[in-house]
């Protein structure tokens, strides 16, 4: 129990500290006008309030990963609260606040627009090809997910097809209408139902005195499960996720303020650390240890778990309500991966979005996917998601590490994270069965002189830009703001 609440109480001093130092380092300007003034349009652009975005940007990052993820890495034990409190501050809420701190300062520019400016053009098609990739696999997996834990809950009384149906009509709705229509309106509702229904199983946790393993010597590395690097690919939304730096422009589009920001960004990741920590201990505790989590797991996935954790805590009618708000996650980031997938692609051929016309055939073919990727093994699009989602935050940690390079500011915030993640996401790529399945020693020398060769051509492009001075943002010095 200890480790679990010392693990929280780390997350809300993180915030307060170290998410102060780095905006602190990143030199808040809120005097400068923000995208949702000057490039607004009424429909990806618009000022909206504070808790307003910030119940949507939790929404929109904080899909199953932080519940799903979390509980399969509860395999690994205690030392998974270690990865999701370091992780989480030190990696992934810098990761998100950068990513839209950076976005902001340009025009609300998605991560292969940023990644073209700062790491070269020819970085634009290979970033925006993972993009829409990763932003399609995320779609199918978040349309998959709620439709078998709704399927569960009604008794199988609806058809799952049906269910399918129901969720793709309302991602087409929320990928075309203005953002403040169904997103703006409904994720308050939505982020009240996950807030309440994440709270009651945390409470329940400490009130119950539940067995909460405690972080030892003798549990640091199970027997049954290698650490390094597989730890880092199962708990990822909670600790790292590249998936935030599709999500952030998003918001950085209807940021009012950049003194908003840290609340924003940093601060949403850290709401997201916490609900990965809750979940993760009550996978451990309640579910009589490691054989009992695996037969669980292995019999209906992380999906059953929740179901199992929720009416254990919470009895039949709190349960229900628990797993509605775990529902709720995967439905409000599936959304907003198609709409960022359409916003990418409108970037990438320079089509104004302000009709719907222009919206609809981005739209329709990327859902016309996602239906043909629904056929495929939830594992197997799981994997490849994993690795897609790491990778994308390594380019997007690189990004702010070369704007803070070129300012002249402290870059190491950003580079350290992103190059011990570069060296797992090589290592991880060499070894896996979904990758060249070399053996892990070989990986391992592969991830680390693969990772010292990236860098060493970072810091060759980084003096480069800084001495032909690379503009960091751009000029809203004759800014009007758009009726």
């Amino acid at each position: 129990m200890y480790t679990f609440l010392i693990g929280i109480v780390l997350l809300i001093i993180g915030y307060f500290t170290y998410g102060r130092f780095v905006e602190r380092i990143f030199g808040v300007r809120d005097e400068r006008p923000t995208p949702a003034h000057v490039n607004k349009d009424n429909v990806d652009y618009l000022p909206m309030s504070t808790p307003r975005n910030s119940l949507i940007q939790l929404l929109n990052i904080a899909g199953t990963g932080p519940i799903f993820g979390p509980i399969m890495g509860a395999l690994y034990g205690p030392v998974a609260f270690i990865w999701i409190v370091v992780g989480c501050i030190f990696a992934g809420a810098v990761h998100d606040y950068l990513t839209g701190m950076i976005s902001i300062r340009n025009k609300g520019a998605h991560l292969p627009e940023l990644a073209s400016k700062f790491l070269g053009k020819a970085m634009r098609h290979v970033v925006n090809a993972f993009a829409i990739l990763l932003l399609l696999l995320v779609g199918t997996v978040f349309v998959a997910t709620p439709a078998d834990l709704l399927y569960v809950l009604i008794d199988g009384r609806i058809a799952v097809g049906v269910i399918i149906a129901l969720i793709f009509i309302y991602y087409t709705l929320a990928t075309l209408l203005p953002v403040d229509k169904i997103i703006g309106r409904l994720y308050p509702y939505f982020g009240a139902l996950l807030i309440v229904s994440t709270l009651g199983v945390g409470i329940g946790l400490v009130v119950t005195g539940s067995p909460i393993p405690e972080l030892s010597l003798t549990n640091f590395h199970p027997d049954h499960a290698p650490i390094l690097p597989l730890i880092f690919f199962t708990i990822t939304c909670g600790a790292l996720s590249g998936f935030h730096a599709t999500q952030t422009p998003i918001i950085s589009r209807t940021t009012q303020r950049e003194k908003q920001g840290r609340k924003i960004f940093y601060g949403m990741m850290i709401a997201e650390g916490i609900i990965a920590m809750i979940w993760a201990a009550a996978a451990m505790s309640l579910l009589d240890g490691y054989s009992g989590l695996n037969e669980l797991l292995a019999a209906g996935g992380p999906g059953a778990v929740v179901s199992e954790v929720s009416i254990l805590m919470l009895g039949a009618i709190g349960g229900t309500i628990a797993v509605l708000g775990v529902v709720v996650l995967p439905i409000t980031s599936g959304d907003t991966a198609f709409r960022s997938a359409r916003m990418i692609i409108a970037e990438y051929f320079q089509i104004a979005q302000k009709k719907l016309s222009s919206r609809l055939w981005i739209a329709l073919p990327l859902f016309a996917v996602s239906v043909v990727l629904t056929q495929i093994d939830f594992n197997l699009l799981w994997r490849y998601f994993s690795w897609a989602n790491q990778a994308t935050a390594v380019i997007a940690l690189f990004v702010g590490a070369m704007y803070l390079y070129i300012a002249r500011k402290n870059y190491w915030i950003s580079l350290i994270p992103g190059t011990f993640m570069l060296v797992m996401v090589l290592t991880y790529i060499l070894n896996a069965e979904i990758g060249f399945r070399m053996p892990m020693s070989a990986s391992w020398w592969g991830g680390v002189i693969g990772t010292i060769i990236l860098v060493a051509l970072f810091f060759h492009a980084a003096k480069k830009a800084r001495a032909n001075n690379l503009p960091l943002e751009e000029d809203v010095s004759n800014w009007k703001e758009s009726a």
